[in-house]
């Protein structure tokens, strides 16, 4: 039996997040601030921000955090991957407006300052950046003791791009248009509050092996990964309509975002849910939709496509070592529904 689309929001608010209340402090957001300069072209509620320049181009810029992940990573004592994600969850996301990322910036607020475990940090960081080809242009590590307890620690990350000026041109999103999904590397940086539900009720020993190979804490600290270089050498190439990044919310949410009014049809079977992601939903008694609405279901990423590009997309991505398969189509009625 799956649970209404209430009852998944409750069944998450019982492990520490409460979406409704999240969606209402976005909305109050949107009302309260305004955009003060004629420059802005998209703020608050997207992928990201966009800020046309005078002398042409636009910056993009994005701001994330790697969630609660960052507990697991403490209570393996394994520091360096979490770095990778919280670039990946930066850079993905201004890439889907077409978007090099250019600069990043780290911001690291700890109790107390470990000067080991702050550069393993930082080395993570620094992958992330030399995979996404955005320079580590700086950041912040503020020690708070009283805010953070001893060993307690959260990173926030900050990215600056600009849209290829280079990118083909494409169609708007369009009824029989093809959404290809690119497989993720895992649970990526979503949903870890119920992860560790799960854990916690289900009694899961971190080291014991899950299904997969890979001990449960080595699958779990499995960075997110980067998407940036395969997609821009794409979107240069053939026309791309639109991007989502598969970030909380799960697939469906954040693909209905870059619609515009339109919606899709998702195929179950395509999906290819990890075997470890499988497993700790069978052992927590999740429902396939609750999976799909709080985890990423086996994708990362989306691209919207004409029918007559989706080939020539995946011969493209398959050359620079990304999958890409067929996911679903776009339609006229809006909403995005599993099939």
């Amino acid at each position: 039996m799956q649970l209404p689309a209430d009852g998944i929001r409750a069944r998450y608010k019982t492990a520490g997040v409460d979406v409704t209340e999240g969606e209402r402090a976005v909305h109050r957001y949107q009302s309260l601030v305004q955009a003060i300069r004629p420059e802005v072209e998209a703020g608050i509620g997207g992928f990201y921000g966009a800020f046309r320049l005078d002398g042409g181009g636009t910056l993009v810029a994005g701001a994330d955090g790697v969630g609660t992940k960052v507990l697991l990573a403490e209570r393996l004592q394994r520091y360096d991957t979490v770095g990778i994600d919280l670039v990946a969850m930066n850079v993905n996301d201004i890439l889907t407006a077409g978007a090099e990322p250019l600069f990043f910036l780290d911001y690291l607020a700890v109790g107390r300052l470990d000067a080991d475990i702050a550069a393993q940090i930082v080395e993570g960081v620094d992958a992330g950046c030399r995979e996404a080809g955005a320079a580590l242009l700086g950041g912040e590590t503020a020690e708070m003791p009283g805010v953070y307890g001893d060993g307690q620690w959260d990173l926030a990350g900050f990215v600056v791009g600009r849209i290829l000026p280079d990118r083909v041109q494409a169609p708007l999103v369009a009824a029989g248009q093809v959404v290809l999904g690119l497989p993720s590397s895992g649970f990526h940086s979503n949903g870890f509050s119920l992860v560790r539900r799960i854990l916690n009720d289900a009694k899961i020993d971190l080291h014991a092996p899950a299904a997969g190979g890979d001990s449960w804490g080595e699958t779990l600290l499995t960075p997110t990964r980067i998407y940036v270089k395969p997609i821009l050498s794409l979107v240069r190439q053939v026309p791309v309509s639109a991007m989502a990044h598969v970030t909380g919310g799960g697939l469906a949410a954040n693909l209905e975002r870059v619609l515009g009014g339109r919606g899709a049809r998702l195929h179950r079977d395509t999906l290819a849910v990890p075997a470890a992601m499988e497993e700790l939903r069978r052992l927590g008694g999740v429902s396939e939709e609750e999976m799909r609405q709080v985890w990423n279901a086996g994708i990362g990423y989306c691209l919207v496509l004409p029918a007559e590009a989706a080939g020539p997309a995946m011969e493209r991505l398959a050359a620079s070592g990304q999958e890409a398969r067929p996911i679903g189509e776009i339609v006229d009625e809006a909403g995005v529904r599993f099939v």
